[in-house]
């Protein structure tokens, strides 16, 4: 007899490929509803970002296609993304359900260009997002997000002053470069860099968040340690290049946050190769190659994507357009939302096992 109980039965085999677990037993299949044939119900997935999402989808049909007597089935997809695990010592913000630290062992590797673009990806897919700027003394993410002009307004809470976050392309922004001037260095010792980056992480109006992307200053100093002992975070990504140097200072940013016991997700390798824009089918090893699959294997942690070169990517982030948004049929731009999936399986992943 087909009914919501005998689709729930064949469903059971049916496991998420990445938590290895039923899709019933995770409470991911709902809303089972049957009519004269036609099945319909509501699929829940741990994250708008899911990478495997129509993999998913095309095991549930196959399954209930097994049922005599169905002519039809219908999946409603969406998402409702966990909460990372909490710390007895670290102070979550309400709201927000999960912090990922996009970080670097040295400047000029694009980081905050990776940054941008992850925060960008998972707000296309669905999700809420919210970014902070951490590099205080180098604020760069007004100008990729297209908020340069833009300006945090401050209102007075029961605690005290609270920012309002600026807002562009699916992504809430807090940044330094909204309260200096655009020439304004920011000439400051530890205490004042860590007072901001707590104001920027208590005291704004993030409302609720699936993920705030943090964009950390490059090396392993006061910023970084005043994040990661201040809340609990999801995780982090070390970008890096292919370079060798720029690899050697990634294997230290990536050691500074296992001793502080934040999960490593993986490694980004950004700048992998130059595709040029007269030859597209061409490609060249400005930085040299594999450096960033290497360091994966040596250190025993996931490569999370490598992204090429491309004039449109550079001119992207002048233009506060993220290639995400801007051309996301690019090879730049689909490295860069596989990376965002990858990141965001992996946060809810680590939430729920």
């Amino acid at each position: 007899m087909l009914d919501a109980n005998s689709v729930l039965e064949v469903l059971k085999p049916v496991q998420d490929p990445e938590l290895r677990k039923s899709l019933v037993e995770l409470n991911m299949i709902r809303n089972v509803k049957i009519q004269e044939g036609h099945v319909s119900f509501t699929l829940v997935l741990t994250t708008p970002a899911c990478p495997l999402r129509q993999f998913i989808v095309e095991d549930c049909e196959r399954a209930i296609k097994t049922l005599p007597g169905v002519q039809t089935i219908d999946v409603e997809v969406t998402a409702e993304t966990p909460q990372q695990k909490s710390l007895p010592d670290r102070t979550g913000i309400d709201g927000v359900k999960n912090i990922i630290a996009i970080s670097s062992g040295k400047g000029g590797v694009g980081k905050s260009t990776v940054a941008v673009n992850v925060a960008v990806a998972l707000a296309q897919a669905g999700a809420k997002v919210g970014m902070i700027d951490a590099d205080i003394y180098g604020p760069n993410a007004p100008m990729m997000l297209g908020l340069e002009g833009a300006g945090i307004t401050v209102r007075q809470g029961a605690q005290g002053e609270i920012l309002e976050p600026a807002f562009n392309h699916g992504v809430k922004l807090v940044s330094m470069g909204f309260l200096i001037d655009k020439d304004q260095p920011v000439i400051w010792r530890g205490p004042m860099l860590n007072g901001v980056i707590r104001q920027f992480l208590y005291q704004v109006s993030w409302g609720d968040l699936d993920y705030l992307i943090v964009d950390m200053p490059p090396g392993t100093g006061d910023a970084q340690l005043t994040m990661t002992q201040a809340v609990p975070m999801a995780g982090a990504v070390i970008v890096t290049t292919p370079q060798s140097v720029a690899l050697s200072d990634s294997r230290r940013g990536l050691k500074m946050f296992e001793q502080l016991g934040v999960p490593v997700l993986g490694i980004v390798e950004n700048m992998s190769y130059f595709i040029p824009p007269d030859m597209p089918d061409r490609q060249y090893d400005i930085f040299g190659s594999a450096g960033g699959e290497k360091t994966a294997k040596e250190l025993g942690i996931p490569l999370l994507g490598c992204v090429p070169l491309e004039i449109p990517l550079r001119e992207g982030g002048d233009r506060g357009v993220p290639i995400v948004a801007a051309d996301p049929d690019c090879a730049s731009a689909r490295a860069l939302k596989g990376i965002a999936e990858q990141i965001a399986a992996k946060v809810s992943i680590a939430a729920l096992t």
